[in-house]
């Protein structure tokens, strides 16, 4: 069986190590965990890595945040990867620092790179990952927390944090959505 998991961000040296770019980062991790290679292809980097007889293609689209459903549509048709087996890896202000939460579908909430997926694939009903990034920003200043480098705290903590979104990813992969909600609960 072959997955397409999308981690989302924005490409370019400003946007390393900020809060929207956490998708890019889970994915990184994935590659490196599974002993993945990046290339640069069409509408992204692209990574193809093995779990447990599932195929698991990497992708960190290089069409910025708000045309990443461009990409994701794109390499689901070209790998022929059915909706259900996509995966959105995706940074959330509504949910505290480390939450993870799985959804086999939902609203945007407000996040620009799932508006543009929902939009290129005319359906909210696409498995994502949301991660915690908290809402600790005055009044008016989203954008800057959101796209804004990781504290000091935060920064020790994201190794751990990406191991349990790889855990989480490789149990979407093998026992289905259903119980992976369990992995990214804990």
């Amino acid at each position: 069986m072959k997955y397409l998991v999308t981690g989302l961000g924005n490409i370019g040296y400003e946007y390393q190590d900020t809060r929207h770019n956490i998708g890019f980062g889970a994915v990184d991790y994935l590659c490196k965990q599974l002993e993945g290679s990046w290339r640069n292809d069409h509408h992204g980097e692209l990574a193809e890595v093995k779990f447990r007889g599932r195929i698991l293609v990497l992708l960190k689209p290089n069409t910025y945040m708000n045309l990443s459903g461009k990409a994701v549509r794109y390499w689901m048709q070209k790998e022929k990867i059915p909706v259900e087996n996509g995966l959105v890896i995706c940074d959330d202000i509504n949910l505290v620092f480390g939450k993870l939460r799985l959804r086999a579908k939902g609203s945007d909430g407000g996040h620009n790179g799932l508006k543009s997926i929902q939009e290129a694939l005319s359906s909210d009903a696409y498995p994502r990952l949301r991660i915690g990034i908290g809402n600790n920003f005055s009044r008016g200043r989203q954008v800057d927390y959101v796209l804004g480098k990781w504290s000091v705290d935060e920064s020790a903590e994201l190794p751990l944090l990406y191991e349990r979104v790889a855990e989480t990813v490789k149990a979407f992969a093998t026992i289905g959505i259903e119980r992976a909600m369990n992995v990214a609960a804990k």
